[in-house]
């Protein structure tokens, strides 16, 4: 197992050197640049201006970049050993200095939605199973369809109207005014737990619907298995028949998709966030990529990079835990 765990740490270097080529490059194939935007909106505002290269030259200086890609490029990924990923154009900071607090709280809401549609998925997927075609069956299923008919965006809209017809107050951020700005406490963390159950259904509930039918199926198919006839056959308990066989093999589909959740919780909780005003990194990136603002929007795009390569060794280590029939070498 450790031998596969430090292979797969190797491995994930040049995957990460490919992926952050990939993505600056991306970045930078639409026409024009951050330099561009700024003296077009300096000419919108001035009217004319005398020498438009001096200018641009002048901001590339200033800016410490280049009309070289490459150049770019590597100045921006020489200074990730030391934790230095670029400067923000756009609001004129160190990229660190930016993203650090944004990742912690988007972390934070990622983490809690993944362990609610874990949870949910496999409690809800069991009990549906184990009672198929009742009552309580159809009423999952049906929420289920649901959730996933209705966008993320348009869910926060109606919790929003239904938190302000219900409570008085639109439901908005992620703190109370009163610790909007104030130094983290454990005061605000358990105002942050009060005010996150919203985003958590929200960015979940798609997810949520389609673990619980992927954990339903596999589940109904693991129980007709002769297996299973023969632990119930030797006088085993019911819930140790469940537990113990159908159920470790029926989750092995749950926990292979921690790899892409954990990044589509991130990414697909952008929208969500710019409707719910949350502080999280979804607004910064959109922001920093309609502005062309390369390091910053690169520098998030790599965050997702290594999420989703975080994610996908867990799930792998987590089917080798949960099925003896796979090993690890």
């Amino acid at each position: 197992m450790f031998s596969y765990i430090l292979r797969r740490c190797l491995i994930s270097i040049p995957t990460l050197i490919i992926i952050s080529i990939v993505s600056f490059v991306i970045i930078q194939i639409p026409p024009g640049d951050f330099v561009d935007a700024y003296i077009s909106e300096r000419l919108v505002i001035d009217g004319s201006i005398n020498d438009v290269d001096a200018l641009r030259a002048s901001i590339q200086a200033e800016l410490g970049i280049s009309d070289n890609m490459f150049v770019n490029y590597f100045k921006w990924i020489s200074g990730f050993p030391q934790g230095d990923f670029g400067y923000s154009f756009q609001h004129q900071k160190p990229v660190q200095d930016l993203i650090w607090g944004k990742l912690g709280l988007t972390f934070l809401i990622t983490f809690v939605t993944l362990i609610f549609t874990l949870v949910t998925a496999f409690f809800t997927g069991i009990f549906t199973s184990l009672k198929p075609y009742t009552f309580f069956d159809y009423i999952v299923s049906f929420f289920g369809f649901l959730g996933l008919a209705i966008p993320n965006f348009l869910l926060a809209l109606l919790l929003m109207y239904l938190s302000l017809d219900w409570f008085g107050t639109p439901f908005s951020g992620l703190f109370s005014p009163e610790y909007l700005n104030a130094p983290w406490s454990f005061a605000k963390f358990m105002d942050a737990m009060k005010h996150i159950w919203i985003p958590v259904i929200v960015v979940g509930t798609a997810g949520t619907a389609s673990k619980i039918r992927i954990m339903r199926a596999t589940m109904m198919d693991e129980l007709h298995k002769p297996y299973v006839d023969t632990a119930r056959s030797k006088g085993l308990p019911a819930y140790k028949v469940i537990l113990k066989y159908p159920v470790r093999h029926a989750v092995n589909p749950l926990a292979s998709t921690i790899g892409w959740m954990l990044p589509e919780l991130v990414s697909g909780s952008a929208i969500v966030a710019i409707v719910l005003s949350l502080p999280t990194t979804g607004p910064y990136l959109l922001e920093a990529l309609r502005s062309q603002d390369m390091y910053l929007a690169g520098t998030f795009l790599m965050m997702l990079a290594v999420l989703t390569i975080i994610g996908t060794l867990i799930s792998d280590i987590l089917i080798a835990l949960l099925d003896p029939r796979i090993r690890l070498a």
